[in-house]
């Protein structure tokens, strides 16, 4: 329920422009105009805010500085302290994490006749996946085409994907949304079973598969219920917290620990698939998240630790709409799907400012460029631009709200807002890690063997900006890709004695290199409280 007054008195200006605003299509930037946005407003460019990396496979590279503490930190293990010997599992596939990515590779890993095994820190399905609102890019319109979806991409991305990973994620996108649907995913349709598809921004045709506004909820109970229905084996509440080579300098297990009495545990594997998704928890900048409880980066620590190199880890995605009012839900996600339905971004004056579908990092940059001249709406946590959702009914009728965005409705309803008859205010926030570890196109990192990435945790895939709907496509590509591939290499695979050294000479370089540090990573958790973090 909206009662400031500043607020009030910028709705009724909202309302009065809302018939004008719904009819005008704003112009699209130009090329020039948007490199504008971006190097003033936009959260990557602000120089201050990252830190070069001393030691490591990128050594010399930026990283956010949050990301730097952890990447050069101490690990929570002695390895004169661990015994390899005695192993607690030993599996062919060992899966770090329990997202959609991760639960794609078991699945696939347990087609193929492996052995397999996820551990995850929290519950399976506790994952970014879950959180994911608006929908699934796939080129299957008879309009469309993968090489569309290609450029779309590719351009989106600022033409920096890795073309191998992209040409795949665009290829087997079809078959991603079927082998889905067969699955049981349940997916909006027509009365003739044709899938339903939108807009996104930064997309040329109606290619956003969705299921309603929880389109990552539908998809990760899906893949849950497929995980526990064919028995795959599931540590819940145990936390990777070092990768185990073996004396070949292969990846050969990780060492676990339960997150609840802290005890050691060993997984031997032939092939290892780290899918342990994104970095929204870290806080990059101060800026609030969408993220789930766990997004802490990882896999990130994981792999840089053991050698493993990272690409484009210099850059995150700021979701241009997380939820600025009320606080209660500061930062939560606002899908894309609003905007892809007809509401615009307007100004504390009454005034549409912006195309609503340009690519994400323009849209946020240009929010917050609103907000710093002086046209964005006080909030207790600073301040937010309108996202007018009443044009959508406005536009395509009464009930499409709660026909297409059920959650959102809901969500703003608990506070009184009804998002049917007014609007909600916006700011930007931390939604998508963009970088990650470097990976070749069968699923492999770069540089070391038998260690397989899905998911967020593998930079490249998006280049420097993901377009909407990408994101949950990618986990289960990938996802696929990983499980697949890695049961494959597990048939021929011979693993050499367990070994931690790669620890080791990580403190060695860090002393050599003056680095003296109390952090110890991977976080595993964010912390909320004065107490240290888990």
């Amino acid at each position: 329920m909206y009662t400031n007054e500043k607020m009030l008195e910028s709705i009724k200006k909202v309302e009065a422009n809302r018939a004008a605003n719904a009819v005008m299509e704003p112009v699209r930037m130009t090329a020039e105009e948007k490199e504008q946005v971006l190097a003033t407003y936009h959260p990557d460019y602000i120089k201050s805010e990252f830190e070069v990396l001393q030691i490591g496979p990128n050594k010399g590279e930026k990283v956010p500085k949050e990301l730097a503490a952890i990447l050069q930190a101490n690990s929570r293990i002695n390895p004169a302290d661990i015994d390899l010997s005695k192993v607690d599992y030993d599996v062919d596939v060992l899966v770090i994490g329990g997202g959609g990515a991760g639960t794609s590779a078991a699945i696939e890993a347990d087609n193929n006749g492996a052995k397999v095994m996820i551990v995850t820190k929290l519950r399976m399905g506790d994952a970014n996946t879950m959180m994911a609102e608006g929908g699934i890019q796939a080129a299957d319109k008879p309009n469309d085409s993968p090489a569309i979806h290609y450029v779309d991409a590719f351009g989106g991305g600022h033409f920096a994907a890795k073309p191998e990973l992209l040409y795949r994620l665009v290829n087997e996108a079809p078959d991603a949304i079927q082998w889905l649907n067969d699955l049981g995913v349940e997916f909006d349709k027509m009365p003739d079973g044709t899938m339903v598809t939108t807009h996104g921004g930064g997309t040329s045709r109606k290619r956003m598969h969705a299921a309603k506004d929880y389109s990552g909820a539908e998809i990760m109970r899906t893949l849950r219920d497929e995980v526990l229905n064919r028995n795959i084996p599931v540590v819940d509440f145990t936390a990777a917290i070092e990768l185990i080579l073996d004396e070949n300098g292969k990846a050969a297990g990780a060492v676990l620990m339960n997150m609840e009495t802290k005890e050691l545990l060993i997984a031997k594997a032939k092939t290892v698939v780290i899918a342990t998704g994104g970095a929204g928890r870290m806080h990059y900048q101060g800026f609030p998240t969408s993220n789930h409880y766990g997004a802490t980066a990882d896999g990130l620590v994981l792999g840089y630790r053991a050698g493993a190199r990272l690409l484009y880890a210099d850059t995150l995605q700021y979701h241009p709409t997380g939820a600025a009012y009320p606080s209660q839900i500061f930062g939560a996600l606002v899908t894309e799907k609003v905007r892809s339905l007809g509401a615009k971004l307007v100004n504390v004056n009454g005034e549409v400012f912006m195309h609503p579908l340009e690519t994400r990092d323009v849209c946020a940059s240009s929010v917050i460029r609103e907000c710093r001249r002086g046209n964005g709406v006080p909030t207790e946590q600073g301040e937010g631009i309108w996202l007018d959702t009443p044009m959508i009914e406005l536009k395509n009728g009464e009930g499409t709200i709660e026909k297409r965005i059920p959650a959102m409705m809901r969500m703003f309803g608990k506070y009184g807002i009804d998002i049917r008859k007014e609007p909600i205010l916006i700011y930007p926030t931390l939604h998508y890690q963009n970088g990650g570890l470097d990976i070749t196109a069968d699923g492999m990192t770069t540089n070391i063997e038998n260690l397989y990435v899905a998911g967020e945790a593998v930079g490249g895939i998006h280049g420097r900006n993901r377009l909407m709907g990408n994101s949950l496509l990618d986990i289960i590509v990938f996802g696929r890709n990983a499980g697949t591939n890695a049961s494959s290499k597990s048939k021929d695979v011979e693993v050499g004695a367990l070994t931690l050294s790669h620890v080791d000479n990580f403190a060695k370089e860090m002393a050599e290199a003056g680095i003296e540090t109390d952090v110890v990573s991977p976080k595993l958790l964010p912390n909320y409280t004065n107490q240290k973090a888990i």
